[in-house]
């Protein structure tokens, strides 16, 4: 357990026995569940079975007269894991997954406070994130765990201020968390030279109160869109940069501005967003880090028939600098100055929307690779639930985005009871 949760769950179990006669209500949620998965082709590099848990969410919400207090955790069996006792919170490993605890209270009419360890979450994209530099866990999300599982948790501080001219969101983390990234142990990724599926690690980003990232989101409505404005200061969310003297990857400084709008246009719903990432590292001979890039999402989402939607996203990742990267980078390996990609997501709902089918397809014309993501879930009762989905992956060239991940392609059952 790191320290913040540490000291996040000290402070709240002696405020929760000081104050916990004067609790108005608790509510307790969760659900069982067991999931399995299975590669559907060899990968030499890994094993063939991808999944093989049970899960175990309990989440529990306190209510006082003008605060509460939330405990959201997952205790987990994985066939898979080797230590299921070595607990690391921040990678989410171990028999104990803590995705909340947390303290939210209102200092004054006009604004609230969460602290402790929570899930953030802004942006306007459909799993395609531009201003959200809140942790991802792409290992869940890649080998077909429930997409909530996609946003990994934050130990941060996060307030909310709503004077008249529109709303303020803040979010401090007193030390870097990073992306959940792909690092071999359960995913083959390429290496630079090869796919491989050997461990991969990098340089931490872990000095309380020198390591911090800094969030902010001012938002209000125009005309009858909502338009929003973004700051981020922290570092790159996967270790893209290289350190040539510790020969070991590592996270470069970054800073991140953008904006965002989205409203109704006819019966459909669109939203474009836009941010400018500044790779903001010194560097010297000895360090290479990512380029500038200048980053593009516009979707639009509308019903097509009766219980049947479809959503359309286009994406543009615009490396700035390009021959700077090209000078360092591997020739054999390049990957475009502008990388384009466009997604699709249908979603059909049958059987009085007891059966939902939905498939979200990405496709990037300039890496000429693909993901597929189909996604079958039937309510048996109101607690009951099976669901069914596959992660499949194309690609001409194995050093891309999604053709890395080929022998990854994978298909999983699970078997959920809410309460």
């Amino acid at each position: 357990m790191n320290t913040f949760s540490r000291i996040s769950l000290a402070l709240i179990s002696s405020f929760t026995f000081q104050v916990s006669s004067f609790a108005l209500d608790t509510e307790l949620h969760g659900f069982a569940e067991t999931r399995v998965g299975a590669r559907t082709q060899d990968d030499p590099t890994q094993d063939q079975m991808s999944l093989g848990e049970v899960r175990l969410q309990l989440d529990a919400l306190t209510y006082f007269d003008a605060s509460e207090l939330q405990v959201r955790a997952d205790f987990i069996y994985d066939a898979l894991q080797d230590d299921l006792h070595k607990i690391d919170l921040d990678q989410g490993t171990g028999f104990i997954d803590l995705r909340e605890l947390n303290y939210l209270f209102t200092p004054i009419d006009a604004a609230d406070v969460k602290i402790g360890r929570q899930i953030l979450t802004w942006g306007t994209g459909d799993l395609l994130f531009i201003n959200d530099l809140f942790p991802k866990d792409w290992n869940s999300f890649l080998l077909g765990r429930d997409e909530e599982y996609l946003k990994a948790p934050s130990d941060a501080v996060f307030a909310s201020w709503f004077p008249a001219i529109g709303s303020f969101d803040f979010a401090y983390m007193p030390k870097f968390d990073p992306d959940r990234y792909i690092d071999g142990t359960r995913l083959s990724y390429w290496n630079g030279t090869e796919i491989t599926g050997d461990d991969f690690s990098a340089e931490d980003r872990d000095q309380w109160f020198e390591d911090y990232e800094f969030s902010a989101r001012y938002y209000r409505p125009v005309l009858s869109w909502e338009g929003a404005l973004y700051v981020y200061n922290g570092f790159w969310k996967s270790p893209v940069g290289y350190d040539l003297t510790a020969m070991e990857p590592y996270f470069p400084r970054m800073n991140a501005y953008g904006a965002s709008a989205q409203g109704s246009v006819g019966r459909a719903l669109a939203n474009i967003e836009i941010g400018y990432y500044d790779s903001r590292e010194n560097t010297d001979a000895t360090q290479i880090v990512p380029e500038d890039e200048f980053r593009f999402l516009a979707g639009y989402e509308r019903e097509l028939a009766k219980e049947l939607t479809a959503g359309f996203q286009y994406y543009a990742e615009w490396m700035m600098d390009y021959s700077d990267y090209e000078a360092t980078a591997n020739p054999n390996a390049q990957r475009d100055e502008v990388r384009h990609v466009l997604t699709l997501r249908l979603t059909k709902m049958l059987m009085n929307q007891n059966l939902a089918l939905s498939l979200f397809t990405f496709w990037s014309p300039s890496d000429q690779d693909a993901y597929f993501r189909p996604i079958a879930t039937y309510k048996i009762t109101d607690n009951w639930m099976v669901t069914a989905n596959a992660n499949l992956f194309i690609g001409k060239e194995d050093y891309t985005f999604f053709g890395q991940l080929e022998n990854n392609s994978n298909v999983n059952l699970g078997l959920r009871y809410s309460f």
